[in-house]
């Protein structure tokens, strides 16, 4: 029993990250009253961005302000099932975000639209391969919905975001010869145009070029100039100061909920934001096909049940999964028999950096960056090249993408460098100024071994199970990697370096915690189709309680090469407009079963 009943809702929201505001924006337009819970503190561009404390790598990156309480709740790893899987104790390999914003505060900036093969990516491989090409472990499936279907939301979002980018085709008019040749139509170009190339992706820029690539500026969320969006919010153009990733922005330069959505979310009487929030679980009433609100404990550690109509889910990426699980919606993936649906496909990305050390007086200034600035090559991440003699699945997106070298986690050295001493501090002094690096930011496939569930041994502080990751890497996945990799030094050859270092995944490599790689989940309460086979429906509804929605990356049937931000606020978007177009007129499964 609740020790507090608060008073019956509209809509209950799970998580107050980008997803979160979206959902809370576009469901309070329609007249709803719309209660956000968010498990952490309370957060905004200011205090947590004020200048100079956010540019002060200590506390922000290597002391993680911005992210996961550890000591209050982790996940368990292992890499195979039957292993014993162990905590999660100290952030490494990936960093989980807790407070209001969530990864919308401290994320890059890099914002990405899907191609539209990736959204039909079994049938797309079958089509062009046959069936046989596909291994047989790998559990890839199509995502139920179309670019066309999506395109208007993407280009809202970037409207949202104030989104720095230069189009290549408008309504099938090629307007930019600058632009990526190989991303699809759109209906209209950027509200902003593109940052200015960093000099290291200048000279990726021309070497790309020089060996055939089609190199193009990044689609930034960070404003190049100053911009107001559609919900009055404005943004001031960014300053280069290189503290993107891992910290708040001071200059109101980043898009973020706190910038985009939540002043014009304010003006909403019927919101409510609560923060310190924990959510224990969705409440289903006795024949467990209706969600009827959630119990979350709030910051004195009472537990307060929160009656509503309608539930969404928008935790980060694998958490709705673990919230699912521990409210008994779906069946829980059982990968000896390849039944049940809740834990399944979940999928990570296979990273892989070259770096470029020249003579001291280059000045390549690397300390000097944005988030999503950069330059970038879908050369070998578009559909058109031949997968067949390659024999993987998958691809890759390559970046220089300078975003600000930090004093203690920024210092690159040659190969072969020690790791302490005399020549350690001389290789630093030499490379500091000048060195530059880009990465091959690959895909990663889903397999039938590769899963969540909730483990059975170790618990959060609030005695519930700790959500259990079994994953590690598929040759597949280090097959492509290291074939892209391979292409790509050909550019890093061509940039004329005194020497280059690159870190890549070998055969036979297990998935190692320890260095950070990135936060880019996806999977866990995948979209489809087909119940046997998705979590969520097309409009991102349970197909177990329809009044139950999930917005993030965690509805993502597969691994993307690029960050997963514009794909997962765009199905946002789509989702509310289905919520608000349909559902709410007619509430039911918006997709037979």
């Amino acid at each position: 029993m609740a020790d507090t009943t608060m008073k019956p809702t509209d809509v209950v929201i799970v998580g107050f990250g980008w997803t979160g505001a979206i959902m809370a924006k576009e469901l309070t337009e329609a007249g709803l009253a719309v209660v956000a819970l968010e498990r952490g503190a309370y957060r905004d561009t200011y205090p947590d961005g004020a200048y100079p404390k956010t540019m002060d790598e200590l506390p922000n990156l290597q002391r993680w302000k911005l992210f996961q309480n550890l000591n209050q709740g982790s996940f368990t790893f292992r890499h195979r099932p039957g292993d014993t899987a162990l905590p999660y104790r100290q952030i490494g390999a990936f960093k989980p975000g807790a407070g209001v914003g969530g990864a919308g505060l401290h994320w890059s900036g890099q914002h990405w639209r899907v191609l539209p093969e990736e959204l039909r990516i079994r049938s797309y491989y079958e089509e062009r391969y046959g069936k046989n090409f596909i291994p047989a472990d790998m559990t890839i499936q199509d995502w139920g919905i179309t670019y066309e279907e999506l395109e208007p939301h993407f280009d809202f979002v970037e409207k949202m975001m104030g989104t720095s980018g230069g189009a290549y085709r408008v309504k099938g008019k090629v307007v930019n010869l600058q632009g990526n040749p190989f991303e699809a139509d759109r209906s209209d170009d950027y509200p902003l145009p593109p940052q200015k190339d960093h000099y290291a992706a200048t000279l990726f820029k021309a070497a790309a070029r020089e060996v055939g690539l089609h190199p193009f500026s990044e689609p930034s969320a960070n404003a190049s100039q100053p911009y107001t969006n559609q919900y009055g919010c404005q943004m001031g153009p960014c300053t280069f100061c290189g503290y993107c990733s891992g910290y708040a922005c001071y200059n109101y330069s980043k898009a973020s909920p706190q910038v985009n959505i939540m002043p014009a979310l304010r003006r909403e009487k019927n919101f409510e934001l609560r923060p310190d929030s924990h959510v224990l679980r969705i409440e289903l009433d006795s024949d467990r096909k209706r969600a009827t609100g959630v119990t979350y404990l709030d910051a004195s550690g009472k537990t307060v049940f929160q009656p509503a109509s309608i539930v969404i889910a928008s935790t980060f990426a694998y958490n709705n999964a673990r919230l699912f699980l521990l409210s008994g919606i779906g069946k829980p993936y059982d990968p000896v028999t390849g039944t049940g649906v809740v834990g399944r496909n979940l999928a990570y990305q296979t990273m892989a950096t070259i770096q470029l050390f020249y003579e001291p007086g280059k000045n390549t200034n690397m300390f000097i960056g944005a988030g999503g600035n950069g330059v970038a090559v879908d050369d070998y991440n578009e559909f058109g090249y031949d997968r067949g003699p390659l024999q993987f699945v998958g691809g890759s997106p390559a970046w220089c993408n300078p975003a600000g070298a930090k004093p203690i986690s920024g210092i690159p050295v040659p190969e072969g460098t020690p790791a302490w001493g005399r020549k350690w501090k001389a290789a630093v002094r030499d490379s500091f100024l000048n060195y530059a690096s880009f990465d091959m930011h690959g895909t990663n496939m889903v397999y039938r071994d590769v899963y969540l569930d909730l483990d059975p041994t170790y618990k959060d502080a609030y005695g519930q199970p700790l959500l259990r990751f079994t994953f590690d890497w598929k040759d597949n996945d280090i097959r492509m990697s290291r074939y892209v990799t391979g292409r790509m030094m050909e550019v890093a050859r061509a940039m004329n370096p005194k020497s280059i270092k690159v870190t890549q995944r070998n055969f036979g490599d297990a998935f190692d915690l320890r260095p950070y790689q990135t936060t880019h989940w996806a999977g866990g309460v995948a979209m489809g189709a087909d119940p046997a086979t998705s979590v969520v429906n097309r409009y991102l509804q349970s197909w177990d309680v329809p009044n139950v929605f999930a917005v993030g990356s965690g509805v993502f049937p597969v691994g993307l090469g690029y960050n997963p931000t514009g794909m997962a606020t765009a199905l946002a978007y789509w989702s509310a407009k289905a919520i608000r177009e349909q559902y709410l007129k007619q509430p039911r499964p918006l997709v037979d079963a």
